[in-house]
C-alpha cells in the first residue's frame, strides 16, 4: 500500500502547533507525526509538499442545511426541486464545503432524510452526520421539511421514527425560527415536558439531542431538558437579549454545546433583517460572555440559509469568534478538535494524530496568529488524497 508523505512548515493538530511537520498517511488515516527538517520521507511514499504552507484538521461544522442553496429564497428553491434535482444540489453544496476545507458537516434539517440518500449515493463527499428533518410543532420553525410533530406522544414517535431510520442526532426546534414565515423566534414551539420526552427519547436510543433555540423561555426550558447542544442560544425575552447569569453558570457547567451561528460572507448590498440588526449587538456581546466563561462555543453556521450564509463559510465563523473574544488558537480548536466531539467524532475527527482520519487542510500563512490565513486554502485532503487544490506531489527518491 502505496503511503503519502504530507510536508508543511507549520502543523496545528487539534490542540497545539509545531513547526517544520512530516506527516505520513496510509490507508486513509495518519499513521505517524515527525518533525524537523530533517525528517525522512520512507522510500515508498508519495510526497505532497507544501512549503510555507500550515497543515491542520480539516474544519467541522457543527451546523449546515445542505438542501438550502444559499439563494435569496432558499426555502422557494428548495420547494422548487424534486428528490432527484434536490440530491444534485445538495452534492454541490457539499463539494463548496469540501473547496473551503470543510471536510466535516452535521446536517441538523434536510427534506424527508434527503441527507440519508446523498450519504447513501456516494462520491467525493465530507463525512456527513445527519438530523434528517428537524422535529417541530404543526405549522412551526421549518415544518416544510417534514418534521412536524404534536404533543408529548407525537414528540416520542417521532424521535423513534428518526433513530429508526438512522440518524446521527436528534434536531428539535424549541422556539419559532426566521426562516418560517407565520412562528416566533421570542416564543416557544413545545411544552417544557415534550422536551424531556424528546430527550429521554433520543438518549434512549444512543443519540445526542441538539435544540433550535432563539428565545429565552426556550433555551431554559431546553437546559431543564438536559439536551446536548443549543442551537443560536439567542436568549431573546421580548425585543431584547437576555442572558441570566444561573443560566450562563449551567450552561458552562454541564457543557451544553452552543452553536453561535457565526460566520457571514460580506455581500456587497445586503443588510441583515432590521429585528436582527437591531438584536446583533447584545447577541454578540451575549455569547462573548459565555466565551469569556469557558463554555462549550462552536461556530455552528446555518451554511446555506442566505446568501451570506454561503456553505464554507465555516472561516469567517472562526474569525468572527476570534472577534468575540476567541485567541485565534482557541478558534481554531473550535473549529477542529470541539467541533468534532460535539459531532460524536472526536475519536477519529478534529486532529492529526495517529490513528485518526487523514482529512486535512493547507492554507497559506499561519492561522494560529492571523485567523483569516483559513480563507486562503491551499490543498484540501480526504483520507490522505488531495481533492482540492494545487500541490507539488511526487515519489520521495
Amino acid at each position: 500500500m502505496t503511503r503519502t508523505a504530507l510536508r508543511a512548515a507549520r502543523l496545528f493538530d487539534g490542540t497545539t502547533c509545531t513547526d517544520d511537520p512530516l506527516v505520513l498517511v496510509e490507508g486513509g488515516r495518519v499513521a505517524e507525526v515527525r518533525h524537523g527538517r530533517d525528517a525522512v520521507v520512507p522510500d515508498d511514499a508519495r510526497l505532497v509538499d507544501l512549503p510555507g504552507a500550515t497543515l491542520l484538521p480539516g474544519l467541522v461544522d457543527t451546523h449546515v442545511h445542505l438542501s438550502f442553496d444559499a439563494g435569496p429564497d432558499p426555502v422557494g428553491a428548495l420547494a422548487g426541486r424534486d428528490d432527484a434535482a434536490l440530491l444534485e444540489a445538495m452534492a454541490r453544496a457539499a463539494a463548496e464545503q469540501l473547496r473551503a476545507g470543510v471536510t466535516t458537516v452535521r446536517d441538523l434539517g434536510d427534506r424527508d432524510y434527503s441527507v440519508l440518500a446523498l450519504r447513501e449515493r456516494g462520491g467525493l463527499l465530507p463525512t456527513i452526520v445527519a438530523a434528517g428533518p428537524p422535529i417541530t410543532s404543526a405549522g412551526g420553525h421549518c415544518h416544510f421539511l417534514g418534521g412536524a410533530a404534536e404533543g408529548v406522544s407525537g414528540v416520542r414517535a417521532a424521535v423513534r421514527a428518526h433513530a429508526e431510520r438512522g440518524v446521527d442526532v436528534i434536531k428539535v426546534m424549541a422556539s419559532g425560527g426566521m426562516l418560517t414565515e407565520g412562528t416566533d423566534i421570542s416564543a416557544t414551539q413545545f411544552s417544557a415536558g415534550a422536551l424531556r420526552v424528546a430527550v429521554e427519547e433520543a438518549h434512549r436510543h444512543g443519540l445526542p439531542i441538539t435544540a433550535h433555540a432563539h428565545a429565552l423561555s426556550a433555551v431554559r426550558d431546553a437546559v431543564a431538558a438536559r439536551v446536548d447542544g443549543i442551537e443560536h442560544c439567542s436568549c431573546i425575552e421580548g425585543d431584547r437579549v437576555v442572558l441570566p447569569p444561573d443560566l450562563a453558570d449551567t450552561l458552562v457547567a454541564r457543557r451544553i454545546a452552543i452553536g453561535t451561528t457565526a460566520g457571514l460572507r460580506p455581500v456587497p448590498g445586503m443588510a441583515p433583517p432590521p429585528m436582527l440588526a437591531r438584536l446583533l449587538p447584545d447577541l454578540l456581546a451575549a455569547h462573548s460572555a459565555l466565551i469569556r466563561a469557558g463554555a462549550v462555543v462552536v461556530a455552528g453556521t446555518d451554511a446555506g440559509i442566505a446568501p451570506p450564509k454561503p456553505h464554507g463559510v465555516l472561516p469567517y465563523g472562526l474569525a468572527q469568534l476570534v472577534d468575540q473574544g476567541m485567541t485565534p488558537l482557541e478558534a481554531l480548536r473550535s473549529g477542529t478538535s470541539t467541533a468534532a466531539q460535539v459531532c460524536g467524532l472526536a475519536d477519529r475527527k478534529g486532529r492529526v494524530v495517529p490513528g485518526h482520519d487523514a482529512d486535512l487542510l493547507a492554507v497559506a500563512g499561519d492561522p494560529a496568529r492571523d485567523i483569516t490565513a483559513l480563507l486562503r486554502p491551499v490543498a484540501v485532503l480526504v483520507a490522505g488524497e488531495v481533492v482540492a487544490g494545487a500541490v507539488t506531489q511526487g515519489v520521495a527518491s
